[in-house]
């Protein structure tokens, strides 16, 4: 299943089918500020297994991360987040940034059986921050890449749903997606460290 949905101004009676399949399981494939990203309801471990699976990983080490709504929400979900970190995830979010940190008790066993960590995001995008906040749980989140030797994330909606609509329950059409993923920050540390340069700007963090 394929549905259009306007990031400007995205229908909440479509969001709620969405939502729905997150619900009851299913696996999604939508669009970000940056790449477009599969997932599912972080507290569904079947769901999780099927992402993993789907990437060809163990979903101990599939390296996902989450979606969160705002900063009040990544504090249910990490652990000890210092007042210098906060700050820099201040400033960087909603944003095309994620933000590695420990990870909090209500983080599923799945993600910390070979780790204590957590990726966390906040995109800069209407779709899935208020799947988020409709479903009130994270999503996972990870990015669809395509095997193309010139085109490293696949952007065009349709040509994801062709090719993966028996993997997944619904692919929400938001339009284009980017070509580039976020910039990924390790902040587990106390000593932030770039370990992926992506769409955001890490000077704008300092």
């Amino acid at each position: 299943m394929i549905l259009r949905i306007y990031p400007e101004n995205p229908n909440e009676k479509e969001l709620l089918k969405v939502v729905d399949i997150l619900r009851n399981g299913g696996v999604i494939i939508y669009p970000t500020d940056t790449v477009y990203g599969l997932g599912c309801d972080l507290m569904n471990k079947k769901a999780v297994e099927r992402v993993a699976k789907i990437k060809g990983l163990k979903p101990e080490k599939a390296n996902l991360s989450i979606i969160c709504y705002d900063l009040s929400h990544i504090t249910d979900y990490a652990r000890h987040v210092d007042n210098k970190t906060f700050k820099m995830m201040k400033k960087g979010l909603p944003g095309p940034f994620t933000f590695i940190l420990e990870a909090g008790n209500l983080v599923p066993k799945i993600f910390t059986a070979k780790r204590k960590t957590i990726g966390i995001r906040i995109p800069d995008h209407s779709i899935p921050r208020e799947l988020v906040r409709l479903l009130g749980n994270p999503i996972v989140t990870t990015s669809i890449r395509d095997e193309d030797d010139v085109i490293e994330y696949s952007t065009d909606p349709e040509l994801i749903h062709e090719k993966f609509e028996n993997l997944v329950d619904c692919v929400i059409d938001g339009g284009y997606g980017n070509q580039v993923a976020s910039t990924v920050v390790d902040c587990s540390s106390g000593i932030p460290e770039v370990i992926r340069e992506g769409l955001g700007e890490v000077e704008i963090l300092y």
